[in-house]
């Protein structure tokens, strides 16, 4: 079926968001495993500049209360907005917070680094916007792709807004997670409107076996979980270093406790339902299906991240293995997900090759 050009254009802009919201999650990995979070405590600009300091010397002298102050007043809104939906104690706890008024001194690594990180965002975000103006090409018979486009940029402004709580708040955990299932979900619809308009392509609609597709959605929910655990374990690791005050590194995972234990058990039972998912893959799909080649990738990226996985708990946590093993659990995610909405719209028929 022939693709009109604004469709294709919609379709070149999506893949074009995918790309670039798989180097934003990157991107906040090395912000997160370099604690560079605080790097431009101000925003939009960095140091109230568009260009950020490569020196303390051209930065104001009372910067510090200055941007402790502004983080003060942000905590105190969002402990206003916990009171409003019932979270009172956790309000309260954030109120009484002193470790925010501790300024943390300037460093332009990680000053350039969240800038970095703002700069990639920021395309991302006008991705996400170009996205929404051309998935009306589809408005009159596929309304779906412009509903879950507009509904991907509310969240995308929500997930900036918790990002800046993410940096701000020390004591709300849980935020972390909450932030990282929050890019996946901007992923996963990035993902979804992506397949749903390449569909126009195809006028057949053949699903595999049951028990793959079933197969296929139990590997993507372990994933989540794995995701889950880790971003937990992330946050455990941060309290350790912030109470040893980063020094050693080597007992960090020693003192995480159960929480790295069940995310390295997990990891063995992810690798065996996709060893499982793999062999039924290649069974029931020629070599050059795109189910077979998802497959493929999404297991690469499996066994690479065991390999980082194994480099953090061995050497100490190097924080490019930390950036490496978060864009590489997005990028199983991602191939997972897509993987399970072809398996509901196959090229070929279980059991022909």
């Amino acid at each position: 079926m022939k693709v009109s050009p604004e469709k294709k254009r919609f379709q070149i802009i999506n893949k074009a968001t995918i790309i670039a919201l798989f180097i934003l999650i990157l991107a906040g990995g090395v912000v997160r495993s370099t604690g560079s979070g605080m790097g431009c405590p101000d925003w939009p600009k960095c140091f109230d500049q568009y260009i950020p300091p490569t020196s303390v010397t051209e930065i104001p002298k009372d910067y510090k209360d200055k941007y402790v102050a502004k983080r003060l007043a942000k905590n105190q809104r969002f402990a206003h907005t916990l009171d409003i939906f019932g979270f009172s104690d956790l309000a309260v706890r954030i109120r009484n917070d002193k470790s925010i008024l501790l300024p943390e001194d300037f460093n332009a690594a990680k000053t350039w680094t969240e800038y970095i990180n703002r700069l990639i965002g920021v395309v991302s975000g006008f991705l996400l916007l170009l996205t929404v103006v051309y998935s009306f090409a589809y408005l009159k018979d596929k309304k779906r792709i412009v509903v879950a486009s507009i509904f991907n940029l509310i969240l995308v402004g929500f997930q900036g807004w918790l990002g800046g709580i993410v940096v701000s708040t020390n004591l709300v955990a849980w935020i972390v997670t909450v932030h990282m299932l929050l890019a996946l979900a901007i992923l996963a619809v990035c993902i979804y409107t992506y397949h749903a308009a390449r569909l126009n392509n195809y006028s057949d609609k053949i699903s595999a076996k049951p028990i793959v597709r079933f197969l296929a959605f139990a590997a993507l929910l372990l994933s989540i979980v794995q995701i889950t655990y880790g971003t937990e374990v992330r946050e455990r690791i941060d309290a350790i270093s912030g109470r040893l005050q980063g020094q050693s590194r080597e007992s960090w995972i020693a003192d995480a406790g159960s929480i790295f234990t069940n995310h390295r058990d997990l990891a063995l039972l992810v690798l065996v339902a996709n060893v499982m998912l793999y062999a039924l893959i290649r069974r029931g799909f020629s070599r050059h299906s795109v189910q077979q080649q998802v497959m493929s990738f999404s297991f690469l990226m499996i066994m690479l991240q065991i390999v980082t996985g194994i480099i953090l708990s061995y050497q100490g946590l190097p924080p490019a293995a930390q950036a490496i093993h978060i864009v590489l659990a997005s990028l199983v995610f991602g191939a997972q997900f897509y993987l399970m909405l072809n398996l509901y719209r196959g090229a070929k028929v279980w059991g022909s090759n």
